[in-house]
């Protein structure tokens, strides 16, 4: 009698196979959610060397990104992989670029338009979040109704994907402010701002009103900008920071003091900037520092921005 062993054995394959997608697929979601736990962020946003960080950022996107490919549904992963584009575009393409001289012309642009890809790519990944939590949100953004139907459903968690998916398309939107589609989300970015500032207005110790902040001083009257409510916001990021972030001073520097060509408030919010000490908030420690770079430039080239300044009482 000859044994037939094709049937078990194709059957211990099987099993084997299943065994090890179902390993794969526990060991790649205990490394993402250890990738984007609670304090992850520390890793950067505690460090005292912007550079080191604007190095290793794009290498850590990348993993992020590559994490994602295996583990596509994982709400963190996405949360953080188009939050880490946002920031890099932000603090080590957009800031960079903005120092050039015109002699640089070229290159500055390049880069503008560079952070501009790289904040909508973020706020994609964001968007997919979103979309991924709550199916048909994608199709909301054009009907103030449904949105609020959608923003009704989100709860204090989502402030983070609401803030970050906000903040990568106006971002994008106020490097080229001759973009419509981007300019037509402006009504939707302000309803997830607003929502998210009515599930917390204190989350991260006033990150929202920064945003208000910029979003009102930036935009014109027409299409929702007001420079007491950019006022407001000012007075409350500084509030709710306890003078411990150098970013709303920057802010309001070049948002609101820069248009109304008011020299005296300019140094004065820069100043405070320069004089926060980094090492009282650690969990700030990298915004204050790339936030007091920018303070620093600013006032360096003051000159630039106020075209009647006399700076013969300043040498």
């Amino acid at each position: 009698m000859v044994m037939n062993f094709t049937k078990p054995l194709l059957a211990v394959t099987i099993s084997t196979l299943f065994l090890s997608c179902s390993i794969n697929k526990l060991v790649i979601n205990r490394v993402s959610d250890s990738l984007t736990g609670d304090g992850q962020n520390k890793v950067f946003m505690e460090d005292d060397d912007p550079e080191l960080v604007g190095d290793a950022l794009p290498f850590a996107i990348k993993m992020y990104e590559t994490l994602l490919a295996n583990n596509p549904d994982h709400q963190g992963l996405m949360l953080t992989t188009g939050s880490l584009f946002i920031m890099y575009a932000n603090a080590f393409v957009q800031g960079p670029a903005e120092t050039l001289s015109a002699a640089d012309y070229y290159k500055k642009r390049a880069q503008i338009e560079r952070a501009g890809r790289l904040y909508r790519r973020g706020a994609a990944l964001i968007e997919s979040a979103l979309e991924k939590k709550f199916p048909g949100w994608k199709d909301s953004r054009d009907d103030p109704e449904k949105l609020a139907v959608f923003l009704a459903k989100t709860e204090k968690e989502d402030i983070p994907l609401l803030y970050w998916n906000a903040a990568g398309v106006l971002s994008a939107y106020a490097l080229n402010p001759f973009n419509l589609d981007l300019g037509m989300r402006v009504p939707e970015l302000r309803a997830l701002i607003d929502r998210a500032y009515e599930l917390d207005p204190d989350y991260n110790l006033g990150t929202l009103d920064e945003f208000y902040l910029l979003f009102y001083a930036s935009l014109p009257a027409g299409m929702g900008g007001d420079m007491e409510k950019a006022e407001f916001h000012y007075k409350k990021a500084l509030e709710k920071s306890k003078g411990l972030s150098a970013a709303p001073y920057v802010s309001y520097a070049k948002s609101v003091a820069v248009p109304a060509q008011d020299y005296e408030r300019f140094k004065f919010c820069l100043e405070n900037a320069l004089a926060i000490d980094v090492e009282k908030e650690s969990a700030n420690r990298l915004v204050n520092i790339v936030s007091q770079r920018k303070a620093r430039y600013l006032l360096d080239n003051a000159g630039d921005f106020f075209a009647e300044l006399d700076f013969t009482d300043e040498e």
